[in-house]
C-alpha cells in the first residue's frame, strides 16, 4: 500500500495528509483492548505508540511550522492525532493559553500523560501550572497536575530537592480524592519524586506514613502503594549506588 506523503507546505494539506496516513495505521483490535483499559471514550484509532512516534519523528524533519501544525492537529479532536501534536510541538512556544486550552480538552488519561510527558513538562509554566492544576475539581484537568509531578521528577535533571519537595505537600493534601485516575497521578508522582534520590527518598516516605494516617480509602491505598516501592530494597540499593557515583565524581 502506497503510503500518503507528508506535505511540506500547506498547513491544511498536512493536516489532511496526516489524517490520511493515521487512517491507513488503524488497528481495531487495539482500540477493543484501549478500551478495556480506560481508553474506551477516546477517538483512538488504535495506532500503536511507536508507530506514532515514528511518524512524528518524520513530521518534525519535513514541516517547517510544527507549533503551527501541532495546533491544527489538536483541533481535531482525534485521539492519534493529538498524540503527533503533543510530540512534534516546541515547548519554547507554547503558550500559558495553549496549555489553559489543552487541559480543558483533557477527556481521558492516555492523552494526559502524553501532553504531559513529551510537552508540557518541558515548557517554562510546567511548575506553575503543576501547582495549579491540582486545586482543580475536573478529574482529568487535576491528574494533569501531578502527572507534570511526576514527570518533572524524571526529566527535569536540574531541579533542586527543595523545588521538587514543594510537590510533596501539594501530594498530601489530595490524597483523599478517591477518583481512579486521579489517585492513581498522585500515587505516581509521589513515588517518582521518592526515587528521584536519598533525600527526596526519605521526605516521600514520611509523606506516604501521614498520608496512610488520614484513614481514607485512597490515602490508605496511595500509601501503601508508595510504601511498598519506596522501601524496596531495589530501589534502596539503586539509590545508594547513584549516591556513590556522585561522591565519585564530586
Amino acid at each position: 500500500m502506497t503510503r500518503p506523503r507528508i506535505a511540506k507546505s500547506d498547513p491544511d494539506l498536512s493536516v489532511r495528509s496526516i489524517l490520511e496516513r493515521l487512517s491507513t495505521m488503524a488497528r481495531p483490535d487495539i482500540v477493543e483492548y484501549n478500551s478495556r483499559v480506560g481508553l474506551g471514550e477516546a477517538k483512538s484509532l488504535g495506532i500503536p505508540t511507536p508507530q506514532l512516534k515514528k511518524l512524528s519523528a518524520e513530521i518534525r524533519k519535513t514541516v517547517h511550522d510544527r507549533h503551527a501544525l501541532a495546533l491544527d492537529l489538536w483541533s481535531t479532536g482525534g485521539y492519534d492525532a493529538r498524540a503527533i501534536a503533543f510530540m512534534i510541538d516546541d515547548p519554547r512556544r507554547v503558550t500559558e493559553d495553549q496549555m489553559e486550552t489543552w487541559v480543558r480538552d483533557f477527556d481521558n488519561w492516555g492523552t494526559v500523560d502524553g501532553t504531559c510527558c513529551y510537552l508540557f513538562c518541558r515548557t517554562p509554566f510546567a511548575y506553575q501550572k503543576a501547582f495549579e492544576w491540582a486545586e482543580r475539581q475536573p478529574e482529568f484537568e487535576k491528574r494533569a497536575a501531578f502527572s507534570l509531578m511526576a514527570y518533572l521528577a524524571v526529566h527535569d535533571k536540574k531541579a533542586a530537592n527543595e523545588t521538587l519537595a514543594e510537590f510533596l505537600p501539594v501530594i498530601e493534601r489530595h490524597s483523599d480524592d478517591d477518583r481512579n485516575f486521579v489517585k492513581k497521578a498522585v500515587n505516581w508522582a509521589l513515588r517518582q519524586i521518592g526515587k528521584r534520590n536519598i533525600t527526596l527518598n526519605q521526605l516521600a516516605i514520611e509523606t506516604a506514613r501521614r498520608i496512610q494516617s488520614q484513614g481514607s480509602r485512597s490515602a490508605r491505598w496511595i500509601a501503601a502503594d508508595a510504601l511498598r516501592e519506596l522501601e524496596s530494597p531495589a530501589v534502596k540499593t539503586r539509590l545508594a549506588a547513584k549516591e556513590d557515583r556522585k561522591r565519585t565524581h564530586a
